[in-house]
């Protein structure tokens, strides 16, 4: 003990240190955390709630959908009525003999100006009816009685100077297209224009019945027969207005209608204004008959000279100028 304790220390026992043994529990001694199984559906429910398969997945879905269910179109009743057709008909069936049409092809011509021009034929007149209703039933109650005509309707129609001349104005139109249509129809001057041709016609009759009302009024006052030659221009033109309005239908046949439906109307037509050319010429005489006292020769001799020679001589001029080309 009286040593010191550099010189005689004894020096401390190594104490060896025991390595640590670490224990490794084996996973069947854990507690095991039970896992439940996930339905394939609901884990796409849960993946299609999330926002950006929300944005995406819709889309895509409407697509597959758009083009898998195609849109049905619905049959019409004209898709209905072909089948049928086809189903029924015999001609339409196969195994059906090929027939060919082998007519000659037409050149055709525009038309479309005749059908303006026969309505407005029948505006004119319509407009003119409803205008003058009343004119207009004077008017055929004075060509159906001759009397009365005569005495009370005459003084009528004479104080309505201007239906009176809108009906001359008809006439002459009438008139005028009835003559082109026959000349149409009968391929005379083929090579004409029609709007040089239908003017030229309607002007030549109302030149001619215009140049016979000043002669017929010049005679009456050469001659101190003024009545006499006021009533026989009434006939005249009564006659005239009853003739424009006849030909209304007979235009509208021979414009429209087939070649033979046209002929027909054409001789029909004829028929007509000669009878009433044969009226006119009997009440005439009739009327004449009353103011002067002469012989049937020199009224017939009258006739040929004023009414029948006029007529025969601008058919020949005409039928010259159709056949020769030269006047």
């Amino acid at each position: 003990m009286a040593q010191t304790p550099d010189s005689g220390a004894v020096p401390p026992p190594v104490v060896k240190k025991k390595p640590v043994i670490t224990r490794t529990v084996a996973d069947s001694l854990r507690p095991k955390v039970r896992v439940q199984p996930v339905k394939k559906d609901t884990l796409k429910a849960a993946v299609a709630t999330t926002p950006a398969a929300v944005a995406g997945a819709d889309t895509s879905l409407l697509r597959k959908d758009s083009v898998a269910v195609p849109k049905v179109k619905p049959v019409s009743a004209y898709d209905v009525y072909m089948k049928k057709l086809a189903a029924e008909n015999m001609f339409l069936k196969p195994g059906r003999p090929t027939f060919y049409d082998n007519n000659p092809l037409r050149t055709r011509r525009d038309m479309d100006w005749l059908a303006y021009l026969i309505g407005g034929v029948l505006l004119v007149l319509s407009v003119i009816r409803l205008s003058y209703l009343k004119y207009f039933s004077d008017l055929f109650r004075a060509f159906l009685n001759p009397t009365l005509s005569q005495r009370q309707l005459k003084d009528q129609l004479s104080q309505s100077p201007f239906p009176n001349m809108l009906l001359n104005i008809f006439f002459a139109l009438s008139l005028g297209v009835y003559l082109y249509l026959v000349l149409y129809r009968n391929q005379v001057f083929p090579q004409a224009e029609p709007w040089l041709l239908i003017p030229g016609l309607v002007a030549l009759v109302a030149v001619v019945y215009g140049t016979k009302y000043v002669m017929l009024r010049f005679c009456g006052w050469l001659f101190g027969n003024v009545e006499l030659a006021d009533a026989y221009i009434f006939i005249l033109y009564l006659i005239n207005k009853i003739l424009g309005v006849l030909l209304v239908p007979f235009l509208i046949v021979m414009a429209f209608c087939r070649p033979n439906i046209a002929i027909g109307a054409l001789y029909i037509s004829i028929f007509f204004i000669v009878l009433l050319v044969v009226y006119r010429y009997i009440r005439s005489y009739s009327l004449v008959k009353q103011y002067l006292s002469f012989s049937k020769l020199h009224f017939f001799l009258y006739l040929c000279a004023f009414e029948v020679a006029p007529v025969l001589i601008l058919t020949k001029v005409l039928l010259n100028i159709w056949l020769t080309g030269n006047p």
